[in-house]
């Protein structure tokens, strides 16, 4: 779940971590109240969770009330990217020496934590990263370890942040590593992350992931799964209990498992496609589930294949070939299927598939992941 940048800063603020003073606004009104709790200056900031805000106008300076009204009225119902804006974020303006990137996430490969921490700031890592890759300090953490003050100061060192930064960038890091560990963060990131003219640093915004996973932890997470914005695809998948992201490709992914569901994506990506969607059905194979899966996937108008990756440990092959075979007579698709599937009975399961006499034009079976995601990327026109 991907928080605000507001409630960010709130989960954050947890955790000791410092930043602006301010508060959300729903209305022009508010925005007023909120620039005078905050103290003027005050920044003026469209809560949508897209980038570009700056560029598009959602975020603007402002010097007193007037101001305040001006550039409030002007951004609540503004367009982003396909995003309305609904609420405003506003915080006392600060004064900005520098701007530094950092973040914490988990290397799934690597099986541990990582810090990226650059001396580049304020600007997209991916374009960092692609532009001067030896800027940006790339430290993995184990999580029997955790990571201690003198590591976190070295990192910064090592990323080349000023001699008058490093106690104060350390000092956030540390505290940042223990929201993204104690708050179960997919990921926390601050960018930027500024020094002030008086030497302090300072967590000027705030992108934060949660892991869904953990909110049998976290019942305060109830109030942000409130305000998550899901779009109609998401809003179906999530009345059917399943764990969907929409993206914006054509060959719709269903798989079982997280981990297989993203090596999936990665495989569409690597033929020449782009998947319209991250769809986890987890150890439930049935037709209920399968059903359910393939509603979500029809309802986007932008899927011209779908792509059924399963490897079958507990889910035994010939349950999910059924359940797909009973799924294609409740659901009428406007794309057509392809299938990989491996693993417990699936021989059994492709032979169910192979008796059920569904048109080679509506499913069709391939031996292998790379196999299978070639001729869904080719069905739906992209290679």
């Amino acid at each position: 779940m991907d928080l605000f940048e507001y409630q960010g800063k709130q989960y954050f603020a947890r955790y000791d971590i410092p930043v602006s003073a301010g508060d959300v606004a729903l209305t022009v009104d508010e925005a007023v109240a909120a620039a005078e709790g905050a103290g003027y200056p005050v920044v003026v900031k469209a809560q949508v969770q897209v980038g570009g805000r700056g560029k598009a106008g959602g975020i603007k300076l402002a010097a007193d009330a007037d101001e305040v009204r001006l550039h409030a009225g002007n951004i609540l119902g503004m367009d982003i990217k396909g995003h309305v804006v609904e609420r405003l974020w506003v915080e006392h303006a600060s004064d900005i020496e520098e701007e530094y990137y950092a973040s914490f996430t988990l290397d799934r490969a690597a099986k541990k934590h990582l810090l990226m921490l650059s001396a580049q700031g304020g600007v997209e890592i991916e374009a960092v990263a692609e532009s001067d890759p030896e800027a940006i300090v790339k430290l993995h953490i184990d999580p029997v370890d955790g990571l201690d003050r003198a590591t976190a100061r070295q990192a910064a060192v090592d990323a080349k942040l000023p001699e008058r930064a490093l106690d104060g960038a350390a000092d956030i890091l540390v505290k940042l590593y223990r929201c993204f560990t104690e708050g179960d963060c997919d990921l926390a990131e601050i960018n930027p992350l500024i020094l002030k003219p008086t030497g302090e640093v300072h967590a000027l915004d705030a992108k934060v992931s949660l892991d869904s996973n953990a909110a049998f932890r976290h019942p305060e997470w109830e109030a942000y799964a409130a305000t998550e914005v899901l779009d109609d695809r998401e809003q179906l998948a999530k009345r059917n209990g399943l764990q969907y992201i929409g993206l914006e490709g054509s060959v719709g992914i269903i798989a079982n498992g997280a981990g297989l569901a993203m090596s999936t994506l990665d495989v569409v990506n690597q033929v020449g496609g782009t998947a319209a969607n991250f769809l986890d059905i987890g150890g439930g194979a049935n037709a209920d589930v399968m059903a359910a899966a393939l509603e979500v996937i029809n309802f986007d108008q932008a899927v011209k294949s779908i792509f059924i990756n399963i490897f079958g440990g507990i889910t035994r092959g010939e349950e999910v070939a059924k359940g797909i075979v009973e799924a294609l007579g409740r659901v009428e698709l406007r794309a057509p299927i392809v299938i990989r599937l491996d693993g417990t009975n699936a021989e059994e399961g492709r032979r169910i598939l192979a008796d059920a006499g569904i048109p080679e034009s509506r499913l069709r079976s391939e031996p292998t992941m790379l196999d299978a995601a070639r001729a869904a990327v080719a069905l739906a026109g992209q290679n």
